[in-house]
């Protein structure tokens, strides 16, 4: 009888693949574990097992496996069901899924490697030409060559030409070959030769070593660390504490005095010293009681805290309350930069327990993660992590912490699966029969009203830790500012004033403005020109410190242009402002203080927001200006005033959460202002201090915005009431989307109900990396079947797919896509 397994692999396709292995390899195969299978004409992918059966194909005939890549599973069943709920969900594939899950050292694909032919021919040099006989030497020194190899051997990107002129000619032969990426960390352990392990010994060797005073020092070192610790001494740990070289260790070794031998080890780990959790005030006690009572007959919980009201020290009690069960924790941070801030707060407190799980980790240290949480190791009891962090091979998940639990950052827009992190983890959390608790203090509409209609346990924390006062807000009416002639650049006399003082005292500001550069847009005075970008339909941005305009769609930069390059005019001006700027007008005005920047041009690199939190915590810089990365949950106990550049851009955008989004980006900026015995200052500068939500926001009136934002979404049906998918079609030609767009809307309508569909519609920016783009937006009652639903746009996508002329364009299909 033969075997089959099914396999997901690992591109969008919408089907697993069934597989012939031999009775052996069937009975050794477990789900879970990577095959390598051949698919298409050449390629070999690493696949994941997901079912074995005896039932052959009856489309295609079953290929035979290349090879098992693992002794064991490296996906557990839980998480396949959970991919395969995601896939179903979010409309997309389970190998998006799998792709986006497994680190990228799991997820390997053939490469093409060139060999000479055992049998092949032997050839005159004479015969070949240039490109031939390079690559032919090469082969003469190397038993293979990949195919990036030969590029940069010959120095250009055509290469094949040249190759299959070898094959030809019966010299090479091209193959796939597929390698394990995953490289672990040997660290060099040293130990002294047995005969010389004794107190008698050690003056025969320092006699030996008379005329090598470095070599001695360095024996002298061994002794003196080896009485100071039981561990292990590293051969750096040797070098760093004697001063010797790498030849002088190697030296002793060669001489039989040390020994040397390797020894696995991870790539991050924690030496700091452990404290006891810090004592709950009485509000924070009471929340925690609440908690826990939801717990007992409801899985999600909604802590609704104000800001720097100690909601952290309330999820530290929770997690030291269930770590003597052994089960695993997840704790889930909208941003990397939130997490450095909280990984030392929480290793304070639970030390080797805690992993880290983010996408500045390199390869091989998220290989290590993966392992310890499959494993369910005590140092991966803790994981802490962006929304890929929910992905990981959980064992026993008892309880998963989403912490800013509003934030847009959650959702995942490209590439699929293009997933909410909160929702997925309450989905998560019920497979594991886990309990929930999401955390904010501007909690989304659709969380507050899940909780309100009894849904979620609601808890409310209205108090400050230490009984501070909330930060007081004011809003400063630039365009009467303008009118007086009270500003100074895009600062008013109110805001430096404050600025001013706020030094004077020795305390820090923190200043947002929610647009990296120098300016979006330079301007021609002359003729009015501003320069584009070819690719997008969007205005280049000035960077002042490269020199440089760029296009934050696609990349595509140029040099600062001197004179307009439409008139030839040296008269250019920029046209609003970024971070950037702001930081230039304060070095002019305080040029004694220490003015920093954080946005995504400051913090590049795995430390980068790392070295600037410190920096900052420290009171190294006086001044940190930045984007909505300054929003989320960081506690900085120097900062007494927050400014706010421009709240009208926020306002003004096109987007139905948008007055949401606003109120909860200023909410959450202002609460970075006075988290300790002094009131915090909040000033937003605005064209409109009379608009509701800056009213709302001043006045700290959560519930009243709330309760008018959810009359509004009743009336336009928007969420909560009504679910949205919105699908996105691209293409180069212009004519084609305008017409395969027409199509697919009627073509929805006929099926859904013309009520249903809205659309199609040019977005905001209409043309990305040179892809035009339209918008059909569909709004579900929560009444329709979803499921149904999506079954029905499936079909409808599957016929426009059929239709030949509309086969390259590409469609983008995103659920709950707000």
């Amino acid at each position: 009888m033969p075997h089959f397994i099914d396999v997901i692999l690992p591109i969008p396709v919408e089907n697993t693949f069934t597989y012939l292995v031999s009775e052996a390899e069937y009975n050794y195969i477990q789900k879970g574990m990577r095959v390598a299978v051949p698919f298409g004409k050449k390629k070999v992918y690493a696949s994941i097992v997901k079912n074995k059966h005896t039932n052959a194909p009856t489309i295609y005939e079953a290929k035979e496996i290349q090879q098992i890549l693992d002794e064991d599973p490296i996906v557990t069943e839980q998480q396949l069901t959970f991919w395969s709920w995601i896939a179903n969900y979010y409309m997309c594939t389970e190998g998006e899924v799998m792709r986006a899950a497994l680190p990228k050292a799991f997820l390997l694909e053939s490469e093409t490697v060139i060999r000479l032919k055992s049998d092949g021919l032997v050839i005159n040099d004479e015969e070949l030409q240039d490109d031939e006989f390079l690559i032919y030497e090469a082969l003469q020194h190397r038993s293979e060559l990949k195919v990036h190899e030969v590029m940069d051997i010959l120095d250009k990107k055509k290469i094949l030409p040249s190759i299959q002129r070898l094959i030809d000619q019966g010299v090479l032969e091209m193959q796939e070959e597929i390698y394990e990426q995953y490289v672990p960390k040997l660290v060099k352990f040293i130990t002294i030769a047995s005969e010389y392990d004794s107190e008698e010994a050690l003056p025969v060797i320092l006699e030996e070593l008379s005329r090598a005073p470095k070599q001695r020092e360095m024996v002298l070192t061994f002794f003196s660390l080896k009485a100071k610790t039981n561990k292990p001494i590293s051969s750096q740990e040797l070098q760093k504490a004697s001063g010797a070289t790498a030849s002088q260790l190697n030296a002793l070794v060669d001489k039989g005095v040390f020994q040397t031998y390797q020894k696995r080890q991870d790539r991050v780990g924690f030496e700091g010293e452990v404290f006891e959790t810090k004592t709950l005030n009485t509000y924070q006690a009471t929340a925690l009681s609440e908690i826990k009572t939801h717990f007992e007959t409801k899985d999600v919980t909604l802590l609704h805290g104000v800001t720097a009201s100690g909601k952290t020290e309330i999820y530290v009690q929770l997690i030291e309350e269930m770590l003597s069960t052994g089960d695993q924790i997840l704790y889930l941070l909208p941003e990397i930069a939130l997490t450095t801030q909280l990984i030392s707060r929480l290793q304070t407190y639970f030390g080797e327990r805690v992993a880290i799980f983010h996408s500045k980790y390199s390869v091989n240290e998220r290989v290590e993660v993966w392992n310890n949480v499959l494993k369910k190791m005590d140092k991966a009891q803790i994981i802490i992590g962006a929304r890929s962090a929910l992905l990981l091979p959980f064992r026993d998940l008892k309880l998963i912490v989403v912490d800013e639990e509003h934030e847009s950052s959650f959702k995942q827009y490209d590439p699929a699966p293009r997933y909410h992190a909160r929702d997925c983890a309450i989905v998560l959390g019920a497979f594991f029969k886990a309990k929930v608790l999401l955390g904010s203090a501007t909690p989304s509409i659709e969380t507050v009203y899940n909780a309100q209609s009894g849904k979620y346990g609601y808890v409310s924390l209205k108090q400050r830790h230490g009984n501070i006062l909330m930060p007081e807000i004011n809003l400063v009416d630039i365009k009467e500012k303008s009118r007086k002639r009270e500003m100074t650049g895009h600062f008013s006399d109110t805001l430096l004033r404050a600025i001013t003082d706020a030094l004077a005292l020795g305390e820090q500001v923190i200043l947002f403005q929610n647009r990296r550069g120098f300016s979006p847009i330079l301007e021609c005075n002359t003729c009015g020109h501003a320069p584009q970008c070819p690719n997008c339909d969007v205005s280049l941005t000035y960077h002042k410190y490269r020199s440089q305009l760029r296009c934050h769609y696609c990349g595509y930069n140029i040099a600062l242009q001197q004179k307009c390059m439409a008139c030839g005019s040296t008269d250019l001006t920029t046209k609003g402002f970024g971070t950037e700027q702001i930081e230039a007008e304060l070095k002019e005005l305080y040029p004694d203080n220490n003015i920093a920047r954080m946005d995504s041009d400051t913090t590049r690199g795995k430390y980068g927001f790392e070295k600037l939190i410190t920096a900052f915590e420290q009171e190294q810089i006086d001044i940190l200006v930045g984007t909505q990365m300054l929003t989320k949950g960081l506690d900085f106990r120097n900062v007494t005033l927050v400014g706010i550049m421009n709240a009208d851009s926020m306002l003004n955008f096109p987007d139905f959460r948008a007055h949401e989004r606003s109120y909860q980006l200023i909410a959450q900026v202002s609460g970075r202002a006075g988290r300790t015995e002094k009131q915090g200052k909040v000033l937003v500068q605005t064209y409109n201090p009379y608009h509701q939500i800056l009213q709302q926001v001043s006045s700290n009136k959560f519930e009243e915005m709330y309760k008018e934002q959810l009359e509004e979404r009743r009336n336009f049906k928007y969420p909560p009431f009504h679910r949205l998918i919105r699908i996105t079609l691209k293409h180069r030609d212009y004519q084609k989307i305008d017409e395969s767009s027409i199509w697919l809307s009627k073509a929805l309508r006929q099926t859904l109900g013309a009520e249903v569909v809205l659309g199609p519609e040019t977005p905001s920016i209409a043309r990305i990396r040179n892809l035009y783009r339209r918008n059909i937006l569909i709004k579900i009652s929560r009444r329709q079947n979803l499921l149904e639903t999506k079954k029905t746009i499936g079909r409808v996508v599957t016929s426009f797919n059929a239709i030949a002329q509309y086969r390259s364009v590409r469609l983008v299909v995103d659920v709950d896509c707000y």
